[in-house]
């Protein structure tokens, strides 16, 4: 065994002994009730990375290292939603990963449906907290035992309305932002229905108003241009009525008669406008594509139900997001990289994180107070 395993070991044996195990418990809870003090991250993300790295370093199996980041997510979590967290979102498998070897895959299948059942029975960790299971990612690359078991997590937590707990499991963020495009386009192919039929309403620079008003103005030069050669005629018509007989007048409307028996308009011989036909634009009642924004993506997005992103986590040492929460992530979500493997992760790393952003919320708050108080003055 090596000296590190050893001092792993005997650690561990340590903390489970029961005067320092009630000292820890009563240091815990005094911290959360200080957190709850000030400002609490509404939404957190974790980028739990670092288990390979630390089963190579302590010389164990793979998988161990990954049942230790299960054995953190539990503490972390029951931190979060001790100290007002409503939504934890954790980036728990990559669409990435399936890269991986086949063991690795199927051994983190196998953990992710034991880990989250356990995690949502009765007295367990998700209960005692009020927090439901959600499953974010692409249903369709996992395995059919594997759904059935997370979808079971599902079922037992639904009616738990305190907290949520976001798996993303497979999940990216492309794919994400992919199926909300995607579902987005569905919903402006499909026709409104009477009810959901806006009033029209004029846009200076819309498409559709441009258009409009191009076709309405053709339409009135066409229409002038064909009321011309009427005017025309039946001034010379007047004329003509003033110099002919009475006879070549009744003449003409013997013709006139005689043309209306054969079945003819009487203009049919005297117009020859070739105005051309306009048809009216359909009016299929389509959403309007120019009122698609950011928001109509956000809504169609895993996290739609969310409230923004305060705080993203990601252990290791690693500083990027690896396609995860980028669509999530805005001008105010901090976003903190700390050099510390996921298995080693706990309260002690924790809580200074969430007290440096409970320090600049409050600075925030301060900077926007005075610069409103300035307003006031002026």
């Amino acid at each position: 065994m090596s000296h590190n395993s050893y001092g792993t070991h005997l650690r561990r044996w340590a903390l489970t002994l029961p005067p320092i195990e009630t000292a820890i418990s009563y240091a815990r809870d005094l911290l959360i009730r200080s957190l709850q003090c000030g400002p609490i991250p509404q939404h957190i993300a974790f980028v739990m990375d670092g288990n390979r790295r630390y089963a190579r370093t302590h010389s164990l199996e793979t998988i161990e290292g990954h049942n230790l980041g299960f054995e953190s997510l539990a503490r972390i979590l029951e931190v979060c939603y001790k100290s007002g967290v409503k939504v934890v979102t954790i980036y728990a498998f990559s669409i990435e990963n399936f890269k991986r070897s086949k063991w690795e895959v199927d051994a983190l299948m196998d953990m992710a449906k034991t880990k989250l059942v356990a995690m949502s029975g009765h007295g367990e960790l998700l209960e005692r907290y009020g927090a439901r299971v959600r499953i974010l990612g692409d249903r369709s690359l996992v395995r059919d035992d594997v759904l059935r078991q997370i979808d079971r997590a599902v079922e037992m937590t639904k009616g738990n309305g305190k907290a949520v707990l976001n798996v993303c499991f497979p999940y990216t963020s492309r794919e994400e932002i992919t199926q909300s495009v995607r579902e987005t386009v569905r919903q402006y192919s499909e026709p409104l229905r009477p009810e959901e039929r806006p009033r029209e309403k004029k846009k200076m620079f819309c498409e559709s108003h441009i258009r409009r008003n191009i076709q309405s103005r053709q339409l009135e030069s066409v229409l002038e241009e064909d009321d011309r050669p009427r005017r025309d005629s039946a001034r010379s018509h007047r004329e003509d009525d003033i110099m002919v007989s009475d006879a070549d007048s009744a003449s003409t409307n013997s013709d006139l008669d005689n043309s209306t028996l054969l079945g003819e308009a009487p203009s049919s011989r005297t117009s020859h406008s070739t105005s051309p036909v306009l048809k009216p634009t359909p009016m299929n009642h389509l959403p309007d594509p120019e009122s698609i924004t950011a928001e109509t993506l956000t809504q169609n997005m895993y996290t739609a139900d969310a409230p923004p992103l305060d705080l993203l986590i990601r252990t290791s040492g690693v500083c990027r997001l690896s396609d995860f929460m980028l669509w999530q992530c805005h001008e105010a979500t901090e976003l903190r990289f700390l050099d510390v493997l996921w298995p080693e992760f706990d309260l002690w790393h924790f809580v200074p994180v969430l007290l440096d952003w409970q320090r600049k919320q409050r600075k925030d708050g301060d900077d926007a107070a005075r610069a409103s108080g300035r307003l006031k003055t002026q």
